[in-house]
This record gives C-alpha cells, sequence and structure tokens, in this order.
C-alpha cells in the first residue's frame, strides 16, 4: 500500500497530468481501494486469536429494521420531530434561525464584498496606482472587524441553537419517559428498543447536532446560489447559471440514490454502540458477583465480540464512505467545476458575443477574474449542498431512531406494549380457559381493602402462573406469601403496583400512593441522608407534609439506626449510600422510610433477611401499631406470628388463601 501511495504521489506531483496520468492514478486508488479490504478479510480470518462463540441476545423484537432513506417518511418523521424543537414562531429557537439565516446571508454579502474589493486592490497593483491600493487596503482593514463579528455570530447562533434543540427534545423525551412507570414498562414489558439510555443521550445529541448542521450546510450554498445567480446573470446572461442549476439537479438526484445504504447503516452503528455501552454497564453492575465466579475471561469474551460486531461495522462503513467519497469529489467537486469553467469561458471565447466586442485585455482580465471567481463560489455552493445529501441521509438515521422511540413511549402511554410471547405449543405453564389480552382486566380504587376477583396471574409475555385468584384482604390483616421460586409470588405484587397488565378479573385495591413495596435490597437514592429516609419525596415535599428532621429521627429510633446520624455527619451528609450503608442498615433504613409514608397497605418482599430477629419483630410490631397491613414474602417462620392469613401457591397453577391457625403447618426456616 505504501509503494502505490508513493506512485500515486509521484504521478500526481508531475507537471503534466495527461490522460495516461489520470487512468494510472484512478488504477492506484483502485489498488489502494482492493488491499486495504482484502488485508482486512485476511486479519479476520487469519487473527491471532478466534473469539469465541459468545451469544449475545441483546437487540430489538423480531427482524424488522426501520428504514432509514431521504424519502416522504423521512421528511414527515423530520417535521414530527421540529414540532416539538420548535414549539411557537415566537420561541427563541425562531430567533436564533433567523439570527443564523441573517448572518448567513451576512457572510455571503462579506465573501461578494471581498471578491470585489480584492480584485480592485490586484487591480490597483497591476496599474501601479498607490492611492487606490491604500484607499482599497484600508477598506479591507476596516471591514475586518464586522466580517470577524459576523463570522462569531454565525458560530454562537449555531451552537445555541444545538443546545436549545437538545434541551427541547430531551425535556420531551424524559417527560414521556418517566412518566407513570413507562421507564419500567421499556425494560421490562416491551422488547421494541433495547438501549433506551443510548436514544435519549447520544442519538438525540447527534441528531440536535446533525439537524442544525444540514441546516447552516444547507442555507449558506442557497443563499450564494441565489445571490451569485443574480450577480452573474447580470455579468454573463442567464445561460450560464442554468446550466450550473440543472448540473446540480442531477448530480443530487444521482448520488442520493447511491448514498442510500448510509441511512440504514447509521442505524445500525448506534445499535451496536448501544450494545457495547450495555455489555460494560453490566460488568459495573454485577462486579461482585462476576467476582465470585471468577468470570472475568467469559466476561472479556463477551465485551470482545460486542465490540468486534461494532468495529467490524465500523470498518464496513469506512468504506463504503471511502467509495462514496471518492464518487463525490469527482461529481460534486470536480465535475462542477469543469461544468463552471464551460459556462464562464461562453462569452470570453466566443468572439462574435457583444459584451466582449470593445473590451481591452485589461477590462478582459478584469471581467472575467470577477466573473470567474463568482462562478468558482457558485460551483463550490452547488457542490456543498450535493454533498449536504450525504449528511441528510446520515440525518435520517438519526431520525428514524429518535422516531421509534418516540413511538415506543406512545404506545407504553396508552398501555400498549409489543412483546414476544410464549408460545402455547412450548410453554410449561398453566392452560388458561380465556384469551389472554393485556389490560383486559379492571381495576377499581377502594381504601383499605385488596380484593382480587377473578384475576390471572400472567406474565408480560403470557405465561400464566395461576389461572384464577379469588381472595380478600381488608386493612389490619396481615398477610404471608409463601411457595417455591417461581410460583408468581413477585408477580402478584408486581400486578398489584400496576407495572404488569391485568389479563383479565377485577383488583381493588387503594392508590398506588397508599402502597408501598419494600424489596430485599432497597434502593438508595443519590442525596443526602434526609433523602434517604423520605425518597421519594424531596426536602421540599418534606416540609410541606409538616415533618421534620426530629420526627424522621424518631423513625430512624424505631428500626435502631438512630447511631447513623452522628456516625455520617447529619442530615445533610452527601455519601454513595449504597456503598456506605451495609446489607442490614439499607434494610432497616427502607423500613424507616415506610413508616415515614405511613401507607395502607405495604408488601415486604424478603426485606428483614439481614436483620435480627429480635429488630425484625420489633419492626413488626410497630407496624401493626401505627397501622400499616403487611403483605410480607419470607420463609422465616419467626413471621408467621405476626400474620393472620398465608397465601400459598405451589407453582403448578393453584393456590390456597385461609387463616393461620394452630394447626397450620408453617414453611419455611
Amino acid at each position: 500500500i505504501i509503494i502505490i501511495m508513493a506512485a500515486l504521489s509521484k504521478i500526481l506531483a508531475g507537471s503534466q497530468f495527461n490522460k495516461t496520468n489520470s487512468a494510472i492514478a484512478v488504477a492506484a486508488v483502485a489498488a489502494i481501494y482492493w488491499a486495504s479490504t482484502r488485508r482486512g478479510k485476511k486479519k479476520a480470518a487469519n487473527g491471532s486469536r478466534k473469539l469465541p462463540d459468545v451469544p449475545l441476545v441483546i437487540g430489538e423484537q423480531g427482524d424488522k429494521k426501520e428504514k432509514a432513506a431521504v424519502d416522504g417518511v423521512f421528511f414527515r418523521r423530520i417535521f414530527q420531530i421540529l414540532r416539538i424543537l420548535v414549539p411557537s414562531f415566537f420561541s427563541a429557537e425562531v430567533g436564533y434561525i433567523l439570527l443564523i439565516a441573517a448572518m448567513l446571508l451576512a457572510r455571503t454579502y462579506c465573501d461578494v464584498w471581498m471578491i470585489q474589493n480584492g480584485t480592485l486592490i490586484e487591480s490597483a497593483i497591476i496599474g501601479r496606482s498607490i492611492p487606490l491600493f491604500k484607499k482599497y487596503l484600508f477598506s479591507f482593514i476596516y471591514a475586518m472587524p464586522a466580517i470577524s463579528l459576523v463570522n462569531n455570530l454565525l458560530k454562537f447562533g449555531l451552537n445555541e441553537l444545538k443546545l436549545r434543540f437538545r434541551t427541547r427534545l430531551s425535556n420531551y423525551l424524559y417527560s414521556q419517559y418517566l412518566r407513570g412507570f413507562t421507564y419500567y414498562k421499556m425494560t421490562n414489558l416491551d422488547n421494541r428498543i433495547a438501549n433506551a439510555d443510548q436514544l435519549l443521550t447520544q442519538d438525540v445529541e447527534r441528531f440536535c447536532n446533525s439537524v442544525v448542521d444540514l441546516y447552516s450546510n444547507l442555507s449558506k450554498p442557497i443563499v450564494d446560489i441565489v445571490i451569485y445567480v443574480k450577480k452573474l446573470t447580470d455579468s454573463i446572461g442567464a445561460q450560464g447559471p442554468a446550466y450550473m442549476l440543472g448540473y446540480l439537479m442531477v448530480s443530487g438526484l444521482i448520488l442520493t440514490r447511491l448514498r442510500r445504504p448510509i441511512g440504514k447503516m447509521t442505524v445500525q452503528e448506534q445499535r451496536y454502540e448501544g450494545e457495547y455501552r450495555f455489555v460494560n454497564s453490566r460488568l459495573i453492575t454485577n462486579s461482585e458477583e462476576i467476582a465470585f465466579y471468577q468470570g472475568n475471561q467469559r466476561e472479556k469474551a463477551t465485551i470482545e465480540v460486542s465490540f468486534q460486531k461494532l468495529v467490524e461495522h465500523l470498518r464496513t462503513f469506512i468504506v463504503f464512505r471511502f467509495s462514496m467519497g471518492f464518487v463525490d469529489n469527482i461529481i460534486a467537486k470536480y465535475f462542477a467545476t469543469v461544468v463552471g469553467y464551460l459556462v464562464v469561458s461562453r462569452p470570453f471565447l466566443n468572439l462574435a458575443h457583444p459584451r466582449h466586442q470593445h473590451s481591452s485585455h485589461s477590462e478582459l482580465l478584469e471581467d472575467y477574474y470577477k466573473s470567474g471567481r463568482m462562478l468558482v463560489m457558485m460551483a463550490q455552493a452547488i457542490g456543498r449542498i450535493v454533498l449536504a445529501g450525504r449528511e441528510m441521509t446520515r440525518l435520517a438515521g438519526f431520525t428514524a431512531r429518535v422516531t421509534e422511540l418516540m413511538k415506543v413511549l406512545g404506545d407504553l402511554n396508552k398501555g400498549k406494549y409489543e412483546r414476544t410471547m410464549v408460545s402455547a405449543q412450548n410453554k410449561d405453564s398453566v392452560e388458561s380457559d380465556v384469551p389472554l389480552i393485556p389490560g383486559s382486566g379492571k381495576i377499581v380504587e377502594q381504601d383499605h381493602i385488596i380484593r382480587f376477583e377473578h384475576v390471572p396471574l400472567v406474565t408480560p409475555n403470557g405465561d400464566v402462573l395461576v389461572n384464577d385468584l379469588t381472595f380478600e384482604v381488608k386493612s389490619g390483616v396481615n398477610v404471608l406469601v409463601c411457595g417455591p421460586n417461581g410460583c408468581g409470588k413477585s408477580s402478584l405484587f408486581r400486578i398489584l403496583g400496576e407495572l404488569w397488565p391485568l389479563f383479565g378479573g377485577t383488583l381493588t385495591k387503594p392508590s398506588n400512593r397508599k402502597l408501598f413495596y419494600v424489596p430485599q435490597r432497597p434502593y438508595m437514592t443519590l442525596g443526602t441522608l434526609r433523602d434517604q429516609v423520605i425518597y421519594p419525596d424531596t426536602a421540599q415535599d418534606m416540609k410541606k407534609k409538616g415533618f421534620t428532621d426530629e420526627q424522621l429521627l424518631g423513625h430512624l429510633k424505631e428500626v435502631q439506626l438512630e447511631n447513623i446520624l452522628e456516625r455520617e455527619g447529619g442530615w445533610d451528609a452527601v455519601q454513595d449510600w449504597m456503598d456506605v450503608l451495609s446489607g442490614g442498615e439499607k434494610q432497616r433504613m427502607a423500613m424507616a422510610r415506610l413508616f415515614y409514608h405511613k401507607p395502607q397497605f405495604a408488601i415486604l418482599d424478603e426485606c428483614t433477611s439481614a436483620v435480627s430477629v429480635d429488630v425484625e419483630g420489633y419492626i413488626y410490631n410497630h407496624c401493626r401499631e401505627v397501622g400499616i397491613t403487611l403483605f410480607t414474602v419470607s420463609h422465616r417462620k419467626s413471621l408467621w406470628t405476626h400474620h393472620e392469613f398465608y397465601l400459598h401457591m405451589d407453582g403448578r397453577g393453584s393456590f390456597e388463601f385461609k387463616p393461620i391457625s394452630d394447626d397450620t403447618v408453617e414453611f419455611g426456616s
């Protein structure tokens, strides 16, 4: 490759670049292309170490791929997003769009003025006129601050518009993503989008940058073309600029057709980037478990496979862009220049043309220089428009990704989701007597009661755990939920919390604000020690409810955690609480959080497994004293005494809901 490059540079450096040299140059470029692709394939086939076959089940549902091309669908999508980015005509974004347009127009006029002034300076030099030289040179010096201001105002407007577009779109998407339980449903119920974080961060940023850059890259050349067409029409006639515009249309259609794969490849690139980030984040999230298993080599293989997929796609993309760049340069730059020379030469080479029948040599030179410079600038503007089609095709890929996210968010907020369902032939679950339709059940809000009436316990993918669940619990009656793993204990609570859809029957329950869930591994939020007790409330919410720090300290005393206040430095101490607090302290902190919120019903999912039996007993007694009715999942026999009923599911579709008596056989240890 180095030898070929050296030969090519020698050819290009020659004094004559004739047809033979041109053919050799094309052959050299082709040889470079062939050598680089063959080298990549050979390296992949005979690599020093073959990566293990690691299956990655990461991706969107099915094999459906969003179409990404510059067509009617793309323009409908982009206008849909633009309504979010520019909400009204009187918004600040419109002001920045107009500022950019004004600066682009001003910069074009600056370019035209500099061409004319530069021509006058050179004419003064050739004419040996010192007064004229000083006059036009000082005119240029005086104009420099204004020209610099125009250029920097343009950059400022572009950067500010990118930021405002990103702010608008991010606020809109997060308002949809964090509405209700949509963030949970996207990950756990719907499998159309695999990496929402990638879409919400990188893809949104790249889309906003791309759309603003495209606006700038299209607006400036269009303004240039309009101004230069007018100027050139006055000097060389309308026929010349018409030829240039005709070439723009023809070359644009050809290149748009050739660039179609760029949109699809952009979408695929973002998917692979998201997958690569996902496997890295999994390693961080599960580092302790992986370390215990000594699974570093397996995780390394998984990351390498994901990275290799990304690298192979990027290499394919690079080769395609190299090929398109070669064609782009010829069509958009060099042929456009050839057309420009043909157009500008017509009035000069045609001796019968009336424009220059009586012109002197210096007048011919000055007119040719001015017209030629303008025509070159117009040719460059046409080339930039043609090349902007490449960015538009890439923008189509980002647009497809963002609109796909918007569609899924809209569906989830309407209660619709798409997921691969368990087929009746392959599943070992309970047979359902009625068709399973997500959301077909009825939820009735009523205080101080939880009632399941003929509710099928079904997972989001259609796996039936219990065909017909019916029982009733009133406030003051604690229930112990037991059964083997996979029988449906957690599924029951997800349906009760409205995280999963209801596939039938009627569920009567208080509103979600009056239900509280305490998991085995409590979530510790970012913030102060106070925030850990009052989560998800803020300090302002706490004050509105009339709570004080003394009352919060009382809740810590109720779970025997008051020493943590002095140990960590007070209520306003900020720490990484997931690491600072031990497992037992986090569970007791979650119980203090429960006492702060004081709901009608609480779901305790093995939430005292790291707490001693005596502290656990005190916590359960206090729940009864303050009127919190409990649904408890636990394998400890010591907890049976704190409950009046038990709900046992056997994992084969059957359940029993009975009062706890002296004759009840206690499960657990």
